[in-house]
């Protein structure tokens, strides 16, 4: 096919195929096309190969001669979101995620395989066009300006995300706009995880490809007096959600805590630590760890702890610097050790780890242990406000209805996804800032 008939034939093609179009056009040498994605989310990534080795194969039919697509990169890639102009420290990962010591396979690693052996790979998130070409990308905050609910743009089978009124679900529906995720964020009063009927319904209205579990009964001090209602949410809920998912061969994620450890370790707990919770909502969270993986072994259990987050008013930081900003006291333990997760973060590595197809228990929190006491320090100083005021406590003195451990600091053997304490209050910080 000469030249001309390509340039006909594609005088309607923008973006990479007009680049393409034009370098044969003017070159008429071999063509490769290589760092196919960067500085892109999981489903991103996806969507940038996808749409580079669709153009190519589309381009090679019509004479172009492209010899090759390659991915950017094999092992990940740090600080190359900056062009290694400082030390950031930010990894990317690519076909495979080097973060747990190991190489662990990512979402690109199946996609991979599949093309260069069949010429074709699907996944839902293909069915939404990659954010250079959504219209979003031209409206600065667009996606955080907006409340979540369910994505605009509908999808054929959207993920399903339950507690729509909770912090979790509010916090992925939020991440999953900005993504780009098709969503279906959905209420108790249209799905009770824990009975049967209303799940099968919902999960048979909308076909979701895949469910975040962010619902459940997260008063840990309430439990001690309503261990029924506790177990109902937190245990019954995930057991007849995980059993309906697998019935369907649905994808399901779902959450567990620290609180799930006694606290008597002197270093972080991992993965494969054994649990011995010292109070209701530790053991409901225990129970429905071990219930959940014998009735759906696809899931994936992710253990967080001590949330803070920009949306919502009630958490921990939030109220600490209310109350120092008002000069105010802030009372707070001095010998309960965790690891604070900031939710944006959380909501984001879930989702890789879940489009990668990741299964079993991980630990997720920020890299970094404190005190609550400390912690309230910590983000009065990187908020400019003094910390005289933050009033320390042992455990005992406060009272607690429910006990905590005095250490529970998440560690983890399968990798550290999630940046630094500090680096996640600072960008608390601004999300914050009006």
């Amino acid at each position: 096919m000469d030249v001309e008939a390509v340039r006909i034939l594609d005088e309607q093609e923008t973006g990479l195929a007009a680049a393409l179009t034009e370098t044969w056009e003017r070159y008429r040498l071999p063509l490769a096309v290589t760092e196919a994605h960067l500085g892109c989310t999981r489903e991103e990534q996806l969507r940038w190969i996808n749409e580079v080795w669709g153009t190519a194969r589309r381009l090679r039919a019509k004479g172009a001669d492209i010899r090759a697509v390659t991915v950017w990169s094999l092992l990940g890639t740090y600080d190359w979101d900056s062009l290694v102009t400082r030390h950031a420290g930010h990894y990317e990962p690519g076909v495979f995620d080097l973060r747990g010591g190991h190489p662990r396979p990512t979402a690109m690693r199946s996609m991979v395989r599949e093309l260069s052996g069949t010429g074709c790979f699907e996944h839902p998130l293909l069915e939404t066009a990659g954010w250079w070409r959504r219209p979003e990308r031209l409206m600065a905050n667009a996606a955080s300006a907006s409340a979540p609910g369910s994505t605009a743009e509908k999808a054929r089978r959207p993920l399903l995300i339950t507690g729509a009124t909770g912090t979790l679900g509010s916090a992925f529906g939020r991440v999953c706009e900005k993504r780009g995720i098709p969503y279906e964020l959905v209420p108790r009063s249209r799905m009770d995880i824990a009975d049967d009927e209303s799940v099968g319904r919902a999960l048979d209205e909308l076909s979701p490809w895949a469910v975040v579990n962010a619902a459940g009964y997260v008063r840990v001090d309430d439990a001690e007096g309503a261990p029924a209602t506790c177990f109902r949410e937190n245990v019954l809920g995930a057991v007849t959600l995980a059993r309906a998912c697998e019935q369907r061969r649905t994808r399901l994620v779902t959450f567990s805590s620290d609180l799930v450890f006694s606290g008597t370790r002197a270093s972080p707990y991992l993965e494969s630590s054994r649990p011995a919770p010292l109070n209701v909502y530790g053991r409901s969270k225990a129970e429905a760890e071990s219930s959940v993986l014998a009735a759906c072994p696809s899931v994936l259990v992710i253990r967080t702890s001590a949330f803070f987050g920009p949306w919502d008013p009630y958490n921990f930081v939030t109220v600490a610097l209310q109350r120092l900003a008002r000069g105010e006291d802030m009372v707070a333990a001095e010998d309960s050790i965790v690891s604070p997760t900031y939710v944006p973060d959380l909501a984001g590595a879930t989702l890789d780890l879940f489009i990668d197809g990741e299964r079993g228990i991980w630990h997720l929190a920020n890299r970094g242990q404190v005190s609550w006491a400390e912690l309230a320090r910590l983000a009065a100083r990187r908020a400019g406000l003094s910390a005289d005021r933050v009033e320390a406590r042992s455990l005992d003195q406060l009272n607690l209805p429910a006990p905590r451990p005095r250490y529970s600091v998440l560690g983890s053997e399968r990798g550290f996804l999630l940046p630094t304490l500090e680096a996640a209050l600072d960008r608390y910080l601004v999300e914050k800032s009006p």
